[in-house]
């Protein structure tokens, strides 16, 4: 999972480096001069970015990277790595169980909450831009979408270069 920065304030119960690296404008602007940034947007009054080292390394590893982020930088991803990136939209089963959700956790003011919801209308107008999307009613049944999905793209042969190997061993057996 990869862990974003973001000029925002670090909330209660959220740790730097966990949840998010918590940086200052300053800091995020060099990050930007620098090309540090996989991608980055302007979300909610603030800045969001994803580092490219972390990244970079865990490719190296060969591991798969999921990211947590809005639309902007779905489409700065896909730009990218058009072959390597998979983009899932998540949409709530309704409105009002968004509005739930955010006041629910109780981590922003009604001020914030009504500005995310203002906002959170125009972002779901980006849904189509994406390969599969996901309706949240029920979490255990979208987690199970999610990995269905990840299990299905990596079945695919252009993401498995050991598969014409294979094949070839298979064919040579017969």
């Amino acid at each position: 999972m990869s862990v974003s920065a973001t000029t925002r304030p670090k909330r209660r119960a959220e740790e730097d480096g966990v949840d998010y690296h918590f940086v200052d404008d300053s800091t995020f602007d060099r990050m930007v001069e620098a090309n540090e940034f996989v991608e980055w947007a302007h979300v909610f009054g603030y800045r969001y970015g994803t580092p490219k080292a972390p990244v970079k390394q865990a490719l190296r590893r060969g591991s798969d990277i999921l990211f947590d982020i809005d639309w902007q930088g779905a489409r700065q991803v896909a730009e990218k790595a058009a072959d390597d990136s998979v983009r899932i939209f998540v949409l709530p089963p309704a409105w009002s169980d968004l509005s739930r959700r955010l006041h629910a956790r109780a981590q922003d003011s009604e001020e914030v909450i009504s500005q995310r919801l203002a906002l959170g209308k125009r972002e779901i107008a980006h849904w189509s831009e994406f390969d599969y999307v996901i309706v949240n009613k029920d979490f255990d049944r979208a987690y199970a979408d999610l990995v269905h999905i990840y299990r299905g793209e990596r079945m695919k042969p252009e993401r498995n270069p050991w598969l014409p190997g294979f094949v070839q061993g298979l064919a040579e057996e017969a």
